[in-house]
């Protein structure tokens, strides 16, 4: 493993420790995907005996099967890409729009309106879920996905993410240079702010494209299951009786997992191409 190049032009190499500690903690985030797949191919009869299983069974797709008939996994999978990549898209748009504000533009009473919008982080959530749930019940939008997904649209974590980050990555000297030339704010934005902010851009859309697919507390109250589920709707009513069937709700959450693990393989190496590349143009 090649570190850096030394003084002398030499490669650093990581030791026997560096690799001892990479498999230990590769094992360890690898461990409970591993046991979610032992898990959905085992009988509920195995799973509750001592020891548990620790290889997989024959009961894989067959279980894979039971949880996306009795889900609806296809439309909730379907449901939560399309919830997740609008809120992904419109969170990374309309925050870098305010950041870009927050951090190079001057109007009156801004420190103001930061310290407020930082000050929506410390509110939580739960405090805010009967007057929004009155408010989605009076416009009829309950058990559809615009109910979810307009409520977040925009979030103060991306705001001051990208308000941080334009302030440090953005030169004024460009700005002012574009307004010289004759730019308004909008082709400024286009063709200055987005290119520079683009390795935030990309980071924070992929951290709110997954806490949108992993969300369940407003999606559990604002849709049904029956209805327009997301994934993790559809899973809250999977393998239910008097004796939960933990092996058919394991290979439910293996189903809503594999997207996000295709979508990292996928375009992982992009996502790590786009930050380096702003990192070397930094």
């Amino acid at each position: 493993m090649t570190a850096r190049k030394g003084r002398a032009g030499r490669h650093l190499h990581g030791g026997k420790f560096a690799y001892a500690a990479l498999i230990v903690f590769t094992a360890g985030s690898l461990f409970p995907l591993v046991w979610t797949a032992i898990a959905a191919s085992r009988t509920n009869t195995r799973l509750a005996q001592t020891p548990p299983p620790f290889w997989f069974g024959s009961r894989l797709f067959r279980n894979l099967e039971i949880a996306w008939t009795d889900a609806n996994m296809g439309t909730a999978l379907l449901n939560t890409t399309v919830v997740a990549g609008s809120v992904a898209a419109g969170t990374v748009v309309f925050s870098t729009f305010a950041g870009f504000a927050f951090a190079k533009l001057r109007f009156r009473l801004k420190n103001a309106l930061l310290l407020l919008v930082i000050g929506t982080m410390m509110v939580p959530p739960q405090l805010s879920v009967v007057p929004l749930y009155m408010l989605i019940a009076e416009l009829s939008w309950t058990d559809q996905l615009q109910s979810v997904i307009l409520p977040t649209l925009v979030s103060a974590f991306g705001v001051f993410f990208m308000r941080q980050y334009l302030m440090e990555a953005l030169p004024g000297e460009l700005i002012e240079a574009a307004r010289v030339d004759g730019a308004g704010s909008l082709r400024v934005v286009w063709h200055i702010v987005f290119p520079a902010a683009r390795p935030a851009m990309a980071v924070l859309g992929m951290l709110t494209f997954v806490m949108a697919w992993n969300d369940f507390f407003w999606p559990i109250l604002a849709l049904t299951q029956s209805g327009n589920p997301t994934v993790q709707v559809a899973l809250a009513g999977l393998g239910q009786g008097y004796i939960p069937d933990q092996s058919v709700i394991m290979a439910g959450a293996l189903l809503g997992t594999l997207p996000l693990l295709i979508a990292f393989v996928v375009f992982g190496r992009q996502i790590v191409g786009g930050i380096m590349q702003g990192a070397v143009k930094g």
